[in-house]
């Protein structure tokens, strides 16, 4: 296994508190400018089901975020083929993924997709 950095160790140390509710809810991460988040975080709107983190709205969520994308291999292919892989979702057994669908919510696919390079938004 790697040796980390000091500070990716502090970095891990450090948990987001979420209330008892929110542990058992699916965490969607998002952004409103991604056009597919913009189809699921209409979907998912007033659903206590699941809890919207905007990774933009904060740089914790941000954080949050990137520590996922950078550690589980549902990534890879995102990365390989330039996607920032949002949304995201992780379910109430702490399965990370990228289908909607295994997330509950029915697929809109919106024709566009965000790539790093900042085709398709």
């Amino acid at each position: 296994m790697k040796e980390m950095c000091y500070l990716c160790t502090e970095i891990i140390a450090i948990k987001t508190t979420y209330s008892k509710s929110e542990e058992s809810m699916i965490k969607v991460y998002v952004m409103p400018t991604c056009p597919d988040c913009t189809k699921v975080m209409a979907q998912v709107k007033d659903n206590p089901e699941y809890l919207i983190i905007d990774i933009g709205a904060h740089v914790r969520n941000l954080k949050e975020f990137l520590y996922l994308r950078d550690n589980d291999p549902v990534f890879d292919a995102a990365k390989r083929y330039g996607f920032a892989g949002i949304p995201c979702f992780v379910l109430d057994d702490g399965t990370v993924t990228l289908s909607s669908l295994e997330a509950g919510i029915t697929p809109q696919r919106s024709g566009t997709s965000c790539r790093i390079d900042g085709s398709g938004c």
